[in-house]
C-alpha cells in the first residue's frame, strides 16, 4: 500500500514500500529500505535510539579516508527527512506492535506506508 505525502513546497513523494530488519542491539533497533515510486530503493537505512530514547532514522552512509562519515543519499530538506523519518519509525512500531521482533532474528518484515 502506498502512501503519498505533499511536501511544504508542494512537491509529491510517494512511499511505496519499507522493510525493516529488526535486530537485538541496545542502540540500533533496525536497518529499514525504503522504495520510492516502485522504482527506485534505499537500502541500509538505520534505526537508532538516541541518548534521550528518542527514535530516530540515519542515511546510509560510508567512512572517508579521514575518519567522517558521509551519507551517501539523503533528502535535501528538512521537511522531506522529517516525512521519510516518520515513515520509517511507523513502519518500525507497526512491525514491534505485529510482533516481528519476537520472529526470526534478521527477518525482515514490509510494510506498504
Amino acid at each position: 500500500m502506498a502512501a503519498v505525502h505533499e511536501l511544504p513546497n508542494g512537491n509529491m513523494i510517494r512511499i511505496t514500500e519499507i522493510r525493516i530488519t529488526p535486530k537485538e542491539d541496545a542502540r540500533l533497533k533496525a536497518y529499514a529500505s525504503l522504495t520510492l515510486d516502485g522504482v527506485f530503493v534505499v537500502r541500509g537505512l538505520k534505526i537508532i535510539e538516541g541518548k534521550t530514547g528518542r527514535l530516530f532514522v540515519a542515511m546510509p552512509s560510508r567512512k572517508r579516508p579521514d575518519g567522517t562519515y558521509q551519507d551517501m543519499v539523503h533528502p535535501i530538506t528538512s521537511q522531506c527527512r522529517n516525512v521519510l523519518e516518520q515513515a520509517v519509525i511507523d513502519a518500525y512500531t507497526h512491525c514491534l506492535r505485529a510482533g516481528a521482533k519476537d520472529s526470526e532474528k534478521g527477518k525482515e518484515i514490509s510494510s506498504g506506508s
